[in-house]
């Protein structure tokens, strides 16, 4: 397949895609407001901005997913009206979301191949000959399990990888790739920078969508920036610097937030973690966090992070170990038990374990506090109007982006969804609270935001774990650091010790 293409310079080659002037709004309110956009047979372009700023609707509109208002998208300099996602599949553009598609339960051949036609003999599938087929492109990608492989089980980097080879086996000549390295770790990273990098010298395009700036810079050969409906401005690689990148993303200068690290009263003791272990993610783990602290949990995608999490919210059951909360004995059998005593957790996947998507915004956020809102305890029924004045005000608190309180939580930005989720907690305050990945997918705005949210939280009494992937995001949230490395705390941090080197460094033990 890379083969096939034929080599040229970026900067020489006509665009392979120009969407120009797309208007989009739904129910009166301008989701995208004249965009346009320009890729090129080979280059690998950023499209960056803020959550709500039009990147997805676009996307939609690139897919066949959504119907403009107004607008034209040309390929290969022709006007093209892209009705469905597979006319835009035909005209060679694959679309691969951070929610990756594939079906567990299936073989590594059979999620590349769907929705393809398929080879048969006498009527059959020929999975042989599709195998011998799509084996080359498979190593090329670097897909390390088997073709006959099952998918589930299977770590992410391994999923995009089989997404990617699969818009190949398409003869893709675009790749839409959609916060690609939010689940994966540093190495994992790496090789599909690399493999984005063998897309681009062979002609594929790639539209890379990331809120990872460090990425942009050293991936892109050019950036468009969307701010509030707007493609505000298109800058090429020789002008790309990360303040000019965040300017033209909020429109102006970011206040860095930089956290004056607090002395911790150690005798307030909220949690405590004694010798817990769930084999084979968690191996004796000891841990104490105080009231008004923020204490943050490094290391790598798969160190045991959020399997421990879950062991402290009562998803999972440990294997041995004891734990203590508010000074008494805490083994709760269920989720359910750990928020009766005042726990709450922001989960790492909000779309799948943190939001009903097709429930209204309004919904989600009571969804830890619908016993308060009920009726009586005979009449299960929520009230409806003791519901609206306190969702709104959390809308209004945190500035979440919706047209009204019941809008379907799903239409929302990444940013705005995990604002929801963090929302939920505010209205039931609780004395402790778990945050997985809490700036996953959010725009560097939002990012500030949440991060002076859990200061705040933190300074009215709070004990609040942040659970992060990102080294340079803990320094200046968090009061004390613990890294874990294949199930164990392998070191703390605390003062001057809290660097992103020593994070780092520890996360590799």
């Amino acid at each position: 397949m890379f083969d096939e293409i034929q080599q040229a310079g970026v900067g020489q080659t006509p665009p392979f895609l120009t969407a120009s002037s797309i208007h989009k709004s739904y129910g009166g309110v301008h989701a995208l407001k004249g965009v346009s956009l320009t890729l090129r047979a080979g280059e690998v372009h950023g499209l960056v901005g803020a959550n709500g700023a039009g990147k997805s609707t676009l996307i939609k509109v690139l897919a066949g997913l959504v119907q403009p208002d107004s607008g034209e998208v040309r390929i290969d300099g022709k006007r093209q009206s892209l009705v469905t996602p597979h006319h835009a599949s035909a005209l060679g553009m694959n679309f691969i979301h951070q929610e990756l598609a594939f079906i567990p339960g299936m073989t590594v051949l059979e999620n590349i191949m769907l929705g393809l036609p398929k080879k048969s003999r006498f009527g059959v599938v020929d999975w042989k000959g599709i195998a011998r087929d799509v084996a080359p492109i498979a190593e090329r990608v670097g897909i390390t399990a088997p073709l006959h492989a099952n998918v589930k089980g299977l770590p992410a980097a391994e999923n995009w990888l089989i997404n990617i080879c699969r818009a190949l086996v398409r003869k893709a000549r675009l790749i839409v790739m959609d916060e690609p390295t939010a689940a994966l770790s540093a190495t994992e990273s790496e090789k599909l920078f690399t493999i984005i990098e063998d897309l681009s010298q062979s002609g594929v395009t790639v539209l890379y969508v990331s809120h990872r700036l460090d990425e942009i810079l050293r991936l892109c050969h050019g950036v468009t920036v969307f701010r509030d409906g707007s493609s505000v401005a298109t800058i090429d690689k020789a002008d790309l610097n990360r303040e000019r990148l965040i300017e033209e993303i909020v429109g102006g200068a970011v206040e860095h937030l930089v956290h004056e690290k607090r002395i911790i009263e150690r005798d307030e003791v909220a949690l405590t973690v004694s010798h817990l272990s769930r084999a084979p993610r968690v191996k004796d783990v000891s841990l104490t966090l105080h009231r008004g602290e923020v204490l943050g949990i490094g290391g790598l995608v798969g160190a045991g992070r959020s399997e421990l999490a879950h062991l402290i919210y009562g998803a999972d059951r440990p294997d041995a170990g004891t734990m203590t909360f508010d000074g008494k004995v805490f083994s709760p059998r269920s989720p359910v038990q750990a928020v009766k005593a005042g726990l709450g957790l922001v989960p790492e996947e909000r779309r799948a374990d943190g939001l009903v998507l097709h429930k209204s915004v309004g919904f989600n956020l009571q969804l830890a506090n619908f016993r308060e809102l009920v009726a009586s305890p005979i009449i299960p029924f929520v009230k409806s109007r003791k519901r609206q004045p306190t969702a709104q005000q959390i809308i209004q608190d945190l500035a979440i982006k919706s047209h009204s309180i019941e809008m379907p939580v799903g239409r929302l930005s990444g940013g705005n969804q995990q604002k929801v989720v963090i929302g939920r907690w505010l209205l039931r305050m609780p004395k402790v609270l778990i945050l997985d990945e809490p700036t996953r997918g959010v725009d560097i705005g939002a990012r500030g935001e949440i991060h002076r949210l859990i200061r705040a939280l933190a300074e009215k009494g709070m004990a609040v774990i942040v659970i992060s992937s990102e080294p340079d995001e803990l320094p200046d949230l968090c009061d004390r650091i613990v890294v874990m490395c294949e199930g164990r705390i392998v070191r703390e941090l605390v003062g001057a010790e809290i660097t992103r080197n020593a994070i780092v460094e520890a996360s590799y033990a």
